[in-house]
């Protein structure tokens, strides 16, 4: 990649680049099962406004550029969602989803603000067929703890691993 990424916290200036991201790196999912409905897809810039709102999200820049992102959210128990990593098309197997799930894991780790607890386990889920983001998620020690059937095509698999 000639120049480096930097990693930083995402702020409502960055929503618009994030949706754009997001609608572009989900059509590989969408095709991958036949449903271009999916909630990424289909996500207002204003819903996403109020995730980053409510949670905590991360950007990846190359250059000027977002290429990459990742939101997460606490919950009053210390469980972690983590939600929508994602990575442009043309930069992805670089390592930089690994860096964005580490750099999240580590800010909720070490949040050290009392309206959010500190971590206790983090928590989050994909597609039973996305073998590229199970093979990461296991990599970086997320253990399989559930399954559901959202439809004929999809299964989401929910992956979770201790703080």
């Amino acid at each position: 990649m000639g120049m480096s990424v930097t990693i930083s916290s995402a702020d409502a200036q960055d929503a618009e680049h994030i949706l754009k991201l997001q609608y572009l790196c989900y059509q590989s999912e969408a095709e991958l099962y036949g449903d271009w409905s999916i909630e990424p897809l289909t996500q207002s810039l204003d819903a996403l406004r109020a995730e980053l709102a409510e949670g905590h999200g991360l950007v990846a820049r190359l250059g000027d550029e977002v290429v990459a992102s990742v939101r997460a959210v606490a919950d009053e128990d210390g469980t972690v969602r983590i939600t929508r990593l994602m990575v442009h098309p043309r930069v992805r197997r670089h390592g930089l989803g690994g860096r964005l799930l580490d750099a999240i894991e580590q800010h909720f780790a070490t949040t050290g603000h009392p309206e959010v607890p500190s971590a206790k386990r983090f928590r989050l889920d994909t597609g039973h067929r996305s073998e590229g983001n199970l093979r990461l998620y296991r990599r970086k020690g997320y253990e399989q703890v559930a399954t559901r059937a959202l439809g004929p095509r999809l299964t989401l698999v929910t992956l979770e691993k201790a703080a």
